[in-house]
């Protein structure tokens, strides 16, 4: 391992505890400290695998505290690791003030990679890979949940959620009544772990799969949605037109049509005869 002082960003398996790599337990084994989620969580990990690093707890609740006294430890010359519960830290997990804290104090944050459940779970979707936006968990208010889907109904990319049990049939119903009920939808569940199950289809088809078995609604889950998607006879989303309209004030129609498209994954043809349409 590099002897160099650093914070070592360390995924963990999700599930399989065979996925942790080579790498990953030799930083493990060798830092001066592990930073855990939960230590006791985390200590059982690391006894499987015969690790006895010193071990201290950072999480949502202490880590803007914690953050300074680890980088006194770096200062001190100590190298220290960062592990979640499951994953790949930082990814809807603690870790982004004190790295944040750690790079401003001037130490290195020497990354590695791993398991980490979206990009997982959307490899084998069948959903677009070649773009998609990870959202982290809907917010818990139906309100709210309603209004950030509404804010993504027209987004092109594939969405991937995080979704806890007891809120995934109310997460789904939203999706059905925000995005479509007939919008592609793939649930991923308990990802890498026995009871690993996919369910695929419209949203009102994964919502009905889901009520009609409690299993469904057990475990780690993560939610994909395909982007949305114009047919020939619907018209430019609103959000792609706001952008040719805000890049047709500095640029060529055909140059700010092009750089729409790309942003928006539409065809920059029609976004350029719609632009002719409004006379930009």
């Amino acid at each position: 391992m590099d002897q160099m002082v650093a914070l070592y960003i360390v995924p963990t398996p999700i599930g399989n505890l065979g996925d942790i790599s080579a790498r990953a337990l030799e930083v493990l084994q060798q830092v001066d400290l592990i930073a855990c989620e939960d230590t006791r969580h985390s200590g059982k990990l690391l006894s499987h695998f015969g690790i006895e690093t010193r071990k201290t707890a950072l999480h949502d609740h202490n880590e803007r505290d914690r953050a300074q006294w680890i980088v006194e430890q770096l200062n001190q010359g100590k190298s220290i690791a960062l592990i979640s519960d499951a994953g790949t830290p930082l990814i809807s997990d603690p870790g982004y003030h004190l790295v944040n804290h750690v790079r401003q104090a001037g130490h290195r944050v020497v990354p590695l990679p791993g398991a980490c459940a979206a990009i997982t779970a959307l490899s084998a979707s069948g959903l677009p890979s070649d773009r998609f936006s990870f959202e982290g968990f809907l917010p818990s208010k139906e309100k709210a949940r309603i209004d950030k889907l509404e804010m993504l109904k027209e987004d092109p990319r594939t969405l991937i959620f995080y979704e806890s049990p007891h809120r995934i049939v109310y997460s789904l119903r939203a999706i059905a009544q925000v995005l479509g009920d007939d919008r592609q939808v793939v649930m991923a569940r308990e990802v890498t772990k026995t009871f690993e199950t996919f369910l695929t289809g419209t949203a009102a088809e994964v919502l009905a799969m889901v009520e009609a078995d409690d299993n469904q609604q057990k475990g780690e889950i993560v939610l994909m949605c395909h982007g949305f998607a114009l047919s020939d006879e619907e018209g430019i989303p609103a959000v792609a037109v706001a952008t040719l309209k805000l890049l047709s004030e500095e640029l060529p129609l055909k140059k700010a049509a092009a750089i729409a498209a790309q942003i928006h994954g539409l065809k920059k043809n029609a976004l350029y005869k719609y632009g002719l349409e409004l006379d930009l």
